[in-house]
């Protein structure tokens, strides 16, 4: 049968020659068969989670007058605050709040492509509201892009391919991206809870790999298995939730898998749950072309066998989100493509500051709603 709960890997037996090959049978087992894993040890303290917790939770009591003043539609970049209930995923509303992050990075360089955009200074709260944040999530960030390097690395030895097989994809100063998340339960909600509990729709993540903190005792978050049911991924602590994204499937030949996942709102008088997933970064201009005709090598045929016999064993995958990675489309690059989507799930942006993007990408979802006999509502932006 399919996965009925997430395996929890423990990062330090990696780092014990005698350990290691039970790891990375272990990752491999999780790699191919669930797409989504708990790791534990990371290297990082619970104290030192705990802050990360601390900062992130106190940025929501701000005045909404300071959050307004970083607010995301105030930039290009689509970093900074967005406000509950703005972004879209699956085609309807997430009910949640949040603030964007990244890596820090200069503004662009004139005439640089528009997906560069992406890469920017963030809008960081005041420190006269949050006089630790800056400095905590800095921090954090570094320490999870050096974790995340290191683990894509792990990944590449439990299919058998060299260990620095994906740093191709990796820019010298790679970005990587951060959100803090809050998601209200349903009496909060109210009537903006009205079309449903959606904290996130049904998706998968695009890049490698991403580390989710679990930031209070909710559950929530929920992985869908390969018959097409939703599995629980609660909160354990001292641990991340890593999931493969679908650049990491494209990359291997399939044997990764990227598992759609969701998040519901908690219940009414449940208080709200709170998250910081932290999105590995891929080299912007990486071609998909290249990505899915290159990419890092062929992966041994004993490995790719193995990931076929899972699929002999639980047949179709049944699955609420398509694979999107693909050639053929509009985007030319992974950049390109990231930067569509984020136009896309943030229209208020969109509208702001790419008009003509957001209009094609609005006709895109016309015609490809009446292709299959759906007529998209008026005056609703479709969303993917």
């Amino acid at each position: 049968m399919s996965f009925t709960t997430i395996p929890i890997l423990d990062l330090s037996l990696a780092k014990d020659e005698a350990t290691k090959p039970a790891f990375l049978a272990e990752l491999r087992h999780a790699l191919m068969e669930v797409g989504f894993l708990y790791v534990k040890n990371v290297g990082i303290s619970n104290d030192d989670f705990e802050r990360v917790i601390k900062e992130g939770k106190a940025f929501f009591d701000i005045p909404e007058d300071e959050k307004l003043k970083i607010e995301m539609k105030n930039a290009k970049s689509f970093l900074g605050y967005s406000r509950l209930s703005a972004e879209i995923t699956a085609g309807a509303i997430d009910h949640r709040e949040q603030i964007d992050l990244s890596t820090e990075h200069p503004v662009p360089e004139p005439g640089a492509p528009l997906h560069h955009n992406l890469v920017a200074p963030n809008q960081w709260p005041s420190d006269d509201v949050l006089p630790n944040f800056r400095a905590v999530f800095t921090d954090y960030m570094k320490r999870m892009g050096e974790i995340s390097i290191y683990f894509t690395s792990l990944i590449a030895e439990a299919i058998e391919l060299p260990n620095n097989a994906f740093d191709k994809y990796f820019d010298e100063d790679q970005q990587h991206k951060l959100k803090i998340v809050k998601y209200p339960d349903a009496g909060y909600l109210g009537a903006k809870g009205k079309d449903g509990n959606q904290g996130v729709g049904p998706h998968k993540d695009s890049m490698l790999s991403s580390y989710l903190l679990q930031a209070s005792h909710h559950k929530g978050l929920q992985v869908q298995n390969m018959k097409g049911e939703w599995i629980d991924c609660p909160p354990i602590e001292g641990t991340l939730v890593v999931a493969i994204g679908q650049a990491l499937e494209a990359l291997t030949q399939g044997v990764c898998v990227s598992t759609t996942h969701r998040v519901l709102s908690p219940a009414a008088g449940e208080g709200a749950r709170f998250s910081i997933p932290f999105f590995q970064g891929v080299k912007r201009d990486a071609e998909f072309e290249d990505l899915e005709n290159v990419g890092v090598g062929k992966v041994p045929e004993h490995i790719k066998d193995q990931r076929r016999k899972v699929l002999e064993r639980y047949g179709t995958r049944l699955d609420d989100c398509e694979f999107t990675f693909r050639t053929g489309g509009v985007a030319k690059t992974l950049g390109e493509a990231t930067f569509r989507n984020r136009v896309k799930s943030h229209p208020d942006v969109g509208e702001r500051w790419y008009p003509d993007i957001l209009a094609s990408i609005r006709e895109e979802q016309v015609r490809a709603a009446q292709s299959v006999g759906i007529r998209p509502s008026a005056g609703t932006p479709v969303a993917a």
